[in-house]
């Protein structure tokens, strides 16, 4: 038995693989190449690629989807966000206009729907009255732990004007981090290669950022970062590698914390312009951040 999908106007040049996942068709990109070998994906009755985009009215046909192994992680429904959700987010709002929606992130909530993470902020907001007849596009990436400022774009052209932005380094973004230990620079550029695995291939990215330091003591240091290229986990990583792991980090860190910590890690600012207008906005600290930030540092 086939499944059949109608590209919408919306995801027009959008990657095959992409697109199936924003479908909540959760495939692993190496069983997406696998099913396109065998002939079980194909677009308007033809072989294709991962990599292809898709356009305006192509014919999408996916075989077989029943017989695979873990049918409830391939069709993977959508959180419903509650009414309470909904309200909560009305107060992370920092700027809502016709064209992208910027929110103040909480902590402890994935950007998207992922294999551990069902609750998530895209289908919190598409909920919502910010997004009434529209869906939200995720233009870039926070991590799950981390808090601050996370821009949505709320149509397709706003989408891919603010990606490219963002790829071509024209977005500007400020990170605030307390970190352990006292930090023994004024300024620092961080260069590394930072290590990722793909589908078992073990990739080198160049990762660069700018560090500087805000204030510190013998235990702890507030800093400023930014990050010049964008790779996962980047300012954790880097951090790491000097001996400065940020407090609250689990995967970075010596030091064992309970699951309830919180990453000191704040996505601060974020400034950009788009046809001659500047765009600068900046997020409060999570309570958790301002409590350790005054209690551990700024009071000594």
């Amino acid at each position: 038995m086939k499944k059949i999908f109608k590209v919408d106007k919306d995801f027009q040049e959008t990657r095959l693989d992409k697109w199936l996942r924003l479908q909540k068709i959760n495939l692993p990109h190496a069983l997406i190449e696998k099913l396109i070998r065998k002939k079980e994906i194909k677009v308007n009755n033809k072989k294709t690629k991962t990599s292809y985009r898709v356009k305006f009215n192509d014919t999408v046909e996916i075989y077989g989807l029943s017989k695979l192994k873990n049918k409830k992680d391939i069709e993977r429904s959508s959180y419903i966000a509650t009414k309470r959700d909904k309200k909560k987010y009305d107060n992370f709002v920092i700027e809502n206009n016709e064209n992208f929606l910027v929110i103040n992130k909480p902590s402890g909530i994935s950007v998207q729907p992922g294999t551990n993470s069902y609750k998530n902020i895209f289908d919190i907001l598409k909920g919502t009255n910010y997004f009434v007849g529209q869906s939200p596009y995720i233009v870039h990436r926070l991590d799950k732990e981390t808090s601050g400022i996370l821009i949505v774009a709320k149509n397709r052209k706003y989408a891919q004007l603010l990606t490219s932005l963002f790829r071509i380094r024209k977005i500007h973004k400020t990170y605030h981090a307390i970190v352990i230990g006292k930090f023994s620079y004024d300024k620092k550029t961080l260069v590394d290669n930072l290590v990722y695995f793909e589908n078992k291939k073990k990739i080198n990215q160049k990762a660069i950022s700018h560090v500087k330091l805000i204030k510190t003591n013998n235990n702890y240091s507030f800093l400023e970062l930014t990050p010049v290229s964008g790779r996962k986990h980047q300012l954790r990583k880097q951090l790491f590698n000097i001996g400065y792991s940020i407090v609250g980090d689990n995967k970075y860190s010596l030091v064992n914390y309970n699951k309830n910590s919180h990453l000191m890690l704040h996505s601060r600012k974020l400034k950009f312009m788009i046809n001659d207008t500047k765009f600068t906005f900046q997020a409060e600290y999570p309570s958790e951040f301002t409590k350790f930030l005054n209690s551990k540092i700024r009071s000594l």
